[in-house]
């Protein structure tokens, strides 16, 4: 469900911060969702809400991750554009693939060397949710690089 977020998600809040003229508080609105149905994914006890619907709201909070790939073109010149972006793919993809090894360690050492169950998850997926948080507190030191936010600067 998390990719059929995204199919929504991407699209709106793109169009959502088009409307606005400002990328920031979309990307900070777009992260509430993610946070909501994250914390309902690892901590409500099955059947309070469908998990489908959390996946959902999960992929279309996320969305928001598009939005970077705007602001780092809008903060460069026409000779760079380009680059930049790969480089922000780049990264995205660099640390995903090194950070899900690193998720399974601590996953590994939460169950200290024993079967995992849903305590040691939670326990494990409370940084998840602490990475989202510490996105949030990122963004807000993000210049804004929307039209209307350009004009107010």
């Amino acid at each position: 469900m998390v990719p059929l977020g995204w199919v929504i998600g991407c699209p709106l809040l793109g169009y959502i911060s088009d409307h606005l003229g400002r990328r920031k508080p979309v990307l900070i609105v777009g992260a509430l969702p993610m946070l909501v149905s994250g914390a309902g994914i690892f901590y409500l006890p099955a059947g309070v809400v469908p998990r489908y619907v959390l996946g959902l709201l999960l992929g279309i909070g996320s969305g928001a991750a598009m939005l970077p790939y705007t602001v780092i073109k809008e903060v460069n010149s026409d000779k760079v554009k380009g680059s930049s972006t790969g480089a922000i793919n780049f990264l995205v993809f660099t640390f995903s693939a090194l950070l899900t090894p690193d998720y399974g360690k601590l996953l590994a050492h939460v169950a200290n060397g024993g079967p995992m169950n849903l305590a040691e998850f939670r326990a494990a997926s409370a940084w998840l949710l602490g990475g989202i948080v510490l996105a949030v507190i990122l963004a807000l030191f993000l210049r804004e690089t929307g039209p209307r936010g350009r004009a107010n600067a």
